[in-house]
């Protein structure tokens, strides 16, 4: 009997002290301090600066902090950069470790194929450079024309393919460095033409996405079938070949600078818009933005360069089989362009501008054969087309039959295509 009264005692006992202990707990855990909760974050922060138009790198690096003796040895470690010619538009970014005002890391990329990275390592800066690597893709679109040779292949070729800029890289290729002296996009595509074109695109391992090369193109022209396939030159140019091995290059370059459109075509009777006035234009005018390069249309030799009347600033060359061309309206001369002067085809030789007897920025282009002006678009028939040399002859062969097999279409569709 006792021993069930001790038993239920305890019990009872063990219950009193189990109530007060949670009891206990309880009002502990109200009143033991709590810290606020460590959210772990990046240990510094980087902050992009852009050397603008009319600064030097003292700007952008004084902003951050670096200047002086200090300037001085962080351009000596900046082993790819020279102070003299880094361009507006240059990137930088400082890296800041969190609470500190003074930069630890600059960055910047020198070219296409290099980052370079300045490091301060104790009381020194260290330059450390990274190669940026490239891998190669080649790409297809297909399709017709919609208008013009721009319009056309940005409806191809969309931007997850190429970026805007990128198609106007291709679209300067194909129109310049492809077809630019046998094929006048102004006057020649017409809306229901076709083309298709296989290209390179190219990445990098820090994700940018460009267009590398034109590898083929066939497109129609009024009905004309026009063929250009690569074979690279061994001296590293880059030649287009038609079906039957004919170069594409010929004496002269269709037009003076990178295709845009044409703002005034050649006429014996024109309505001048500055002379108000019926007269002849004895040229063609091409659209180009102030500063835009242009291009001597053949080998020759300068035989005027300098201010002519309403012409403003001219070039003018002579060329054998007679001709001579003229480039007028220029902003300015190119460096070392003086009469007796021998240039190249397409060596720079001035830049667009509007001084003279101009309305707008263009480049007014004059071919004048025997003494008589002629329109500068039927260049073209000057000079003889080259074939592909003899010893490359089957490399040809062989490079045009790939090329045929990647420009076939998928479908009878437009598309922008991946090739394997």
């Amino acid at each position: 009997m006792l021993s069930r009264r001790v038993l239920h005692w305890g019990v009872a006992t063990l219950a009193v002290i189990a109530v007060f202990w949670a009891a206990g707990m309880a009002w502990s855990a109200e009143r033991i301090p709590v810290a606020e909760p460590l959210i772990i974050t990046e240990a510094y922060r980087d902050r992009p600066d852009t050397l603008h138009q009319d600064e030097t790198l003292s700007h952008v690096f004084g902003r951050n902090d670096i200047a002086g003796q200090e300037l001085i040895e962080v351009l000596a470690a900046a082993d790819g950069i020279d102070p003299r010619r880094v361009r507006a538009g240059q990137v930088f970014t400082f890296r800041y470790m969190i609470g500190q005002d003074h930069p630890v890391r600059v960055t910047t990329r020198v070219g296409d194929e290099k980052v370079l990275s300045i490091v301060r390592e104790d009381s020194a800066w260290v330059g450390q450079s990274v190669t940026i690597e490239w891998t190669t893709e080649v790409k297809m679109a297909a399709g017709s024309v919609v208008s013009s040779l721009w319009a056309t292949l940005d409806q191809l070729i969309p931007d997850s393919m190429l970026s805007r800029t990128e198609r106007d890289r291709l679209v300067s290729d194909v129109a310049d460095g492809v077809f630019g002296w046998v094929v006048d996009f102004a006057r020649d595509l017409y809306p229901g033409d076709s083309v298709e074109l296989v290209y390179e695109r190219k990445r990098s391992s820090l994700g940018d996405v460009r267009f590398g090369r034109t590898l083929a193109v066939h497109m129609q022209t009024r009905g004309v079938d026009n063929a250009a396939y690569l074979l690279p030159g061994e001296d590293g140019r880059l030649e287009y070949y038609d079906e039957d091995g004919q170069s594409l290059r010929r004496a002269f370059l269709l037009r003076p600078v990178a295709f845009k459109r044409i703002s005034s075509g050649f006429s014996n009777r024109r309505f001048h818009p500055v002379l108000k006035t019926y007269r002849a234009h004895r040229g063609v005018d091409y659209s180009a933005n102030r500063g835009t390069p242009i291009w001597a249309t053949a080998d020759g030799t300068v035989t005027r360069a300098g201010r002519w009347g309403t012409y403003g600033l001219i070039v003018e060359l002579r060329h054998a089989y007679s001709v001579r061309t003229r480039y007028a309206h220029m902003n300015r001369i190119a460096s070392g362009i003086r009469p007796g002067t021998r240039v190249q085809q397409e060596q720079v030789i001035g830049y667009a501008g509007m001084t003279g007897t101009a309305t707008g920025t263009h480049v007014h282009y004059e071919f004048i054969r025997a003494g008589v002006h002629v329109d500068p678009r039927t260049a073209v028939r000057y000079g003889t087309a080259e074939p592909v040399p003899e010893d490359r002859r089957d490399e040809f062969d062989r490079l045009r039959a790939q090329y045929l097999s990647l420009l076939k279409p998928p479908s009878t569709r437009t598309v922008a295509a991946d090739i394997e």
